[in-house]
């Protein structure tokens, strides 16, 4: 028999593991209640048609498949063959596949407004908390079955929601520990530089190819650019405009030069210069101008938001942006709406390598009484449950054991207290209180010992 193995691309999460990725979790929920944002889930698949088109053609690609039911009916098996045939030559067929599991939250959540429209109370902000899966290649930081902490708003089109989002972003990182950079830019930046470099149809082929930048290098952005049809005079302007640097003032003067006389990229500067005027001030969130940010999905059209963090090599840990006709993609037109995600996987593995988790997030059980016979154990129940009731968290001991091994256990759990119950003990109405972090003991009244411990 095989040795048992997980499929690539996930993870199994030890307690550890899940009190700390529980804390990330703990520290997002509350600043999205903070700021108004209310629950939704949504399921983990959906039908194929919702997700297929949203996300461009290598978008599509990642998309986890799953087989229709009944597949080795023999009545079904002809239309399995020609329906394989078309999946094997890059096409869908309902006769295998239907439904697919969720790529992101976004598009799911676009479904839900459209579906629900007519009851929800706009502006309507909501956040989701669920896993996502995507058909990648596993590497660092990158997997298959990962979690995405979303929270977006429809209905309006003030950028006032960029700014609360941004400050979102600020705060998150500020209670998690976690010094980083919040990168924005703008997609109508990037339409202008399409208009500029031979028409609407050109952007999605300069964002996904500009998408690549920090991993293929602006010599292959280029030549990528040149496959896709641009011609010389094109390409350099889009180099001209990947090398602006500077002060994000400096940056600005810049970009006006090269795209302020396109109608669209006036409104993207302006957009941009909104946001940094107003989020320092009034949310504390230091935003940095990042004409390079593209994010190469299709359904964003506005301001557009990337986080990175310092200090270790790490892709993005946050991003996302504005989108004023997602729900138009399920028959409900002109519903605006902004949005980001936090990457919650990437965002552990950083906290994990720079130590950012705080001591008192690995704990678990607080005390632990010893098992020293029958009669100490039923008087080691009432004293637990008075403790239990108090908040604080207890066990027995599972069986009457040498100390060696009850030690063994405490410490291999990270129990900080151990309780003695001997026979001694009880006739005394005392208990034996060990500290085992402090090496330290004492002896106290059983009565007392609710006051002994911290909740």
């Amino acid at each position: 028999m095989s040795k048992p193995a997980l499929p690539q691309g996930t993870r199994d999460f030890s307690a550890a593991v899940v009190r700390k990725r529980n804390y990330i979790f703990d520290t997002i929920r509350s600043v999205f209640e903070l700021y108004g944002f209310q629950p939704l889930e949504t399921p983990a698949m959906e039908n194929l048609d919702t997700l297929m088109g949203k996300y461009g053609e290598e978008g599509d690609k990642l998309i986890f498949k799953i087989l229709n039911n009944g597949l080795d009916n023999p009545a079904k098996q002809e239309q399995s063959k020609e329906g394989f045939e078309k999946i094997l030559s890059g096409k869908n067929s309902k006769e295998i596949t239907e439904r697919a599991l969720r790529y992101d939250l976004t598009i799911p959540f676009a479904r839900y407004v459209a579906m629900n429209y007519g009851q929800l109370s706009l502006p309507f902000k909501r956040y989701q908390i669920q896993p996502v899966w995507r058909a990648d290649r596993p590497q660092k930081g990158r997997y298959r079955e990962f979690y995405q902490c979303d929270c977006d708003v429809v209905g309006s089109r003030s950028l006032l929601n960029e700014v609360e989002l941004a400050g979102i972003y600020s705060r998150v990182f500020r209670q998690l520990g976690l010094p980083v950079e919040i990168r924005i830019n703008s997609r109508k930046i990037l339409g202008a530089l399409a208009e500029i470099c031979g028409g609407a149809e050109k952007m999605m082929d300069i964002t996904i190819a500009i998408d690549k930048l920090d991993k293929i290098g602006i010599e292959k952005v280029k030549a990528e650019l040149v496959v896709k049809g641009l011609n010389d005079e094109q390409v350099s302007i889009i180099e001209k405009y990947l090398l602006i640097e500077g002060t994000d003032t400096e940056k600005i003067t810049e970009l006006k030069r090269l795209v302020a006389n396109n109608e669209t990229g006036r409104k993207g500067i302006e957009e941009i210069e909104y946001i940094l005027n107003y989020q320092a001030a009034e949310t504390g969130a230091k935003l940095l101008t990042d004409f390079t940010l593209a994010r190469g999905l299709n359904y964003y059209t506005g301001i557009i938001f990337e986080v990175k963090a310092l200090n270790v090599q790490m892709g993005s840990i946050g991003g996302g942006g504005r989108y004023d006709d997602l729900t138009g993609l399920f028959g409900v037109p002109d519903v605006p709406g902004v949005g980001i995600s936090f990457g919650v996987d990437r965002i552990y593995d950083v906290m994990e390598e720079l130590a950012l988790f705080p001591e008192e997030v690995q704990s678990g059980t607080q005390v632990l009484f010893f098992n020293l016979g029958e009669a100490e154990s039923k008087a080691a129940f009432g004293l637990m449950e008075g403790l239990r009731n108090k908040g604080i968290a207890t066990e027995l001991f599972h069986e009457n054991a040498k100390f060696d091994k009850q030690f063994k256990y405490a410490e291999k759990k990270l129990i900080p207290f151990v309780v003695i119950l001997g026979s001694e003990e009880l006739a005394t109405g005392t208990c034996i209180v060990k500290d085992l972090k402090n090496s330290s003991q004492q002896t106290i009244q059983q009565s007392q010992l609710e006051n002994q411990f911290e909740v």
